[in-house]
């Protein structure tokens, strides 16, 4: 027979239980939990050290009322297994933890409809700010977006119009330049392998920008095949594969991201194909797993961290005491390329 003891009534603690135990007025345990008015150090010190002993947290929902915002920052990303998004929290994250202000993360797994739900769900808990990835939206969301009344950054693009600030770069201009390159090379005969374009539109951007430098020198996409799901080692290898068999005639693939990049860097070096002699290859976004490949890919880096940290810092400047009185700011970061080892001729 398993002896079990009666919990103890518990009560979740207040200030009053803060303000017996450090010897001060409940005023100002509110005012230096909430880093506000002035106190003097000392008694800042004995208040902070009363309320750690006692494991006491203050309850944000309930200062809210008041506020009618909560020291949380909505970000809202299309995706977690993307490497790409990870880089853009540790940004974020770095600004933020300067602050009172906490990022709460939701994913939308690249679906408007999930968008929409997800950003309802965060707006209903008033927080101090919205980080979200994109300048493409729902209606439902943009309406949500505009009427939160909350600083608002759409990141990671720069071609379109935004509803508040935005930060991130020109994916167009990206594609652009990447082009240039590869022509500058020499190659002529050039695939694209990618996500399918209606879900991915910054992807779809890099492609436009891409294939109008190619058309102003009178050349046309010589194979394309797309995929759908989370970038891959494997889907790269696979894709590779079946665009090598159809169309033998390629000198360059040019891969929408790094993780299928380097699938068909594998599948190349595998098979013994001269790179980037016979055949040469370019990724996207500069993520730190081409520093374990065998020969490194050319990529083109797309500022992720910066764009996370410009990003916070717009909402942690306008979500002062003194309130929002900003607003429509516009970064755009210059992102480069790097060679590596498989753009040039050797």
């Amino acid at each position: 027979m398993t002896d079990r003891q009666t919990p103890p009534n518990r009560r979740p603690l207040t200030l009053r239980d803060v303000s017996e135990a450090s010897g001060v007025s409940e005023m100002t345990v509110s005012r230096v939990l909430r880093n506000r008015g002035d106190v003097s150090q000392a008694t800042r010190d004995r208040v902070l050290e009363a309320s750690k002993e006692l494991g006491y947290v203050p309850n944000k929902i309930a200062g809210a009322l008041a506020s009618q915002r909560v020291n949380l920052v909505a970000v809202i990303i299309p995706s977690l297994s993307n490497m790409v998004f990870p880089e853009v929290m540790m940004g974020i994250n770095e600004v933020l933890d300067e602050t009172p202000l906490q990022p709460v993360v939701g994913v939308t797994n690249y679906d408007p409809k999930r968008e929409e739900k997800v950003l309802y769900e965060m707006l209903s808990w008033r927080p101090s700010g919205v980080i979200i990835a994109g300048l493409e939206h729902s209606d439902a969301a943009k309406a949500m977006l505009k009427a939160a009344g909350i600083p608002v950054v759409e990141i990671m693009d720069t071609d379109g119009d935004a509803i508040d600030a935005c930060v991130g770069i020109s994916h167009r201009r990206a594609g652009r330049k990447m082009a240039k390159s590869i022509l500058k090379a020499g190659y002529k005969n050039i695939g694209f392998l990618g996500t399918k374009m209606p879900l991915d539109h910054r992807a779809r951007k890099r492609f436009e920008g891409f294939t109008e430098v190619l058309a102003k020198e009178g050349i046309e996409i010589a194979d394309r095949e797309f995929y759908e799901g989370g970038s891959a080692l494997a889907k790269g290898r696979e894709m590779t594969e079946v665009m090598l068999e159809r169309t033998p005639e390629l000198d360059f693939m040019y891969y929408s991201n790094d993780m299928i990049g380097a699938g068909g860097l594998l599948y190349c070096l595998d098979k013994g194909i001269n790179v980037p002699g016979q055949i040469g290859l370019a990724g996207f976004n500069g993520v730190e797993l081409l520093d374990g490949l065998p020969r490194q890919l050319a990529t083109m880096d797309a500022c992720r961290k910066e764009i996370g940290r410009a990003a916070a810092q717009i909402i942690a400047d306008r979500s002062t005491e003194a309130g929002d009185t900003g607003g429509g700011e516009r970064i755009e970061l210059t992102p480069k390329i790097e060679a590596g080892e498989t753009l040039k001729r050797r």
